[in-house]
């Protein structure tokens, strides 16, 4: 159809007089997905019982000012101070159950109080909303990947340490080991630690206690496992043979000197495809007991490495070829624990992820305990976002043998720009509660799609 140009321009030259009224008007109509979410998964009185070991009852409990930290980085806001810019919010408040929200000095001040009982309970919430999530899904494999992340800080936070950070050389820092699951790209678990620690400090301990407890409830479930070479160590190999989980790991170069002659000796190699080529052998270092199938890996590539040259002396180098060594207890074909191994990059997403949407990366106090408790809210508000796109929408049926997240996962930054930052007022026509919005066909599409599924699922 066409238009003439007057039906279309318009000339706009004056500014509106600007006026301030209490109009009901909220900016984040989409939360109503997870305040239907929320219920479903009946949060607020399951985070009160994280704190119920405590005989003071404030106005503002602990559980409230957890969910409202949740919320706040569901929002995609970073600092405490920016509670101040949606106090007012009416769909905030209902999610909450509040009538009025605490200022940033008592939600600072509630951090600083937490103790430690009230931090595990709340870390072992969070891991039981994941597992109950996988429960559901009844996947027949799962995949657990373990690294750790550096948390940066400006200031001395309690139990800080200058330590290896790449992107901020000198400053202070947490190192926390993180549990992720590869098929839904979600937290399990975390292990909090100074910044000046061995990625492999505590480890062991720490799988140990996730394959433990995720045995526990997920009966007939095939577990997996990834590392790199700062976890290889023979106590951890045993970890996973006792708890029957099949693993790949990087094997260092450096603590192995054999591994550099044996490939350098080595004359025939299998083709993987036109980058990779491999050998393999049974093998253990003189001071193991059990011999394992170690897989000799190289893959072409065109760049002149760039390096320390003292490396020569325990690493294979040249400018053809970049080298790696597997260890494993799979029994699969080789290319395929190959590209199992190399599909653990998928967690550096799941970090990236979580510290742009979802403040992973913020330290908002000086005391430790409420910087963990601040980390957890953040690992719940990522692996929120996943839940409610777990119950939207079916799983792929096939595993892949990367293992990537078995559903195609919206970031929390999309969802928010999508459905959660929607203007709408509420009403009270004929004494309904009404949530009035925009009549935008791919919101409505959305919104009650997400709200529906939730429904269907409580």
């Amino acid at each position: 159809m066409k238009c003439r140009k007057a039906q279309i321009q318009a000339k706009c030259h004056k500014i509106p007089a600007i006026r301030f009224e209490d109009q009901r008007l909220t900016s984040f109509s989409g939360l109503l997905i997870f305040q239907a979410l929320f219920m479903h998964m009946n949060m607020k009185h399951r985070l009160k019982k994280c704190f119920s070991h405590l005989k003071i009852s404030p106005i503002f409990g602990r559980h409230l000012v957890v969910l409202l930290l949740i919320v706040h980085l569901l929002l995609g806001f970073r600092r405490l101070r920016e509670v101040d810019y949606y106090g007012d919010d009416p769909l905030v408040l209902r999610l909450l159950g509040l009538r009025k929200l605490p200022d940033v000095s008592t939600i600072s001040r509630a951090l600083s109080q937490m103790e430690r009982e009230g931090v595990e309970k709340l870390r072992e919430l969070s891991r039981t909303l994941v597992i109950e999530g996988l429960k559901r899904e009844r996947l027949p494999r799962l995949t657990l990947d373990f690294d750790g992340s550096v948390l940066t800080t400006k200031s001395h936070a309690e139990g800080t340490a200058v330590g290896f950070n790449k992107s901020k050389k000198g400053n202070r820092s947490y190192y926390p080991l993180f549990c992720t699951v590869a098929q839904t790209s979600q937290f399990l678990d975390l292990l909090h630690r100074p910044g000046n620690v061995h990625d492999s400090n505590g480890a062991s301990e720490f799988m140990m206690r996730c394959f433990k407890k995720a045995r526990k409830e997920l009966k007939g479930t095939l577990f997996e496992s990834r590392i790199d070479s700062a976890f290889f160590s023979k106590r951890i190999m045993a970890t996973f043979d006792t708890h029957n989980v099949k693993f790949t790991a990087s094997v260092p170069f450096e603590r192995f000197a054999e591994l550099k002659d044996t490939i350098e000796q080595r004359k025939r190699w299998r083709v993987i495809d036109r980058e990779w080529s491999y050998f393999e052998t049974n093998w253990r270092p003189k001071s193991w007991d059990t011999t394992y199938r170690f897989i000799f890996t190289r893959r072409k590539t065109r760049k002149q490495y760039k390096g320390p040259l003292q490396l020569h002396l325990f690493e294979p180098r040249d400018f053809n070829f970049d080298y790696k060594v597997i260890v494993t207890n799979k029994t699969e074909s080789t290319k395929t624990v190959v590209l199992f191994h190399n599909g653990r990059g998928s967690q550096e997403a799941i970090f990236g992820d979580a510290k742009d949407d979802s403040g992973l990366n913020v330290i908002p106090t000086r005391r430790l305990a409420g910087n963990q408790v601040f980390t957890i809210c953040a690992m719940m508000a990522h692996n929120l976002s996943r839940e409610i796109q777990m119950l939207s929408s079916s799983c792929k049926l096939r595993a892949q043998p990367k293992r990537p997240a078995a559903w195609t996962f919206k970031t929390l930054d999309t969802l928010r720009h999508r459905i959660i930052q929607r203007a709408g007022r509420l009403t009270k026509p004929q004494g309904e509660l009404t949530l009035t919005m925009s009549a935008n066909q791919a919101v409505r599409k959305d919104l009650l799609h997400f709200l529906d599924i939730v429904k269907k699922a409580a």
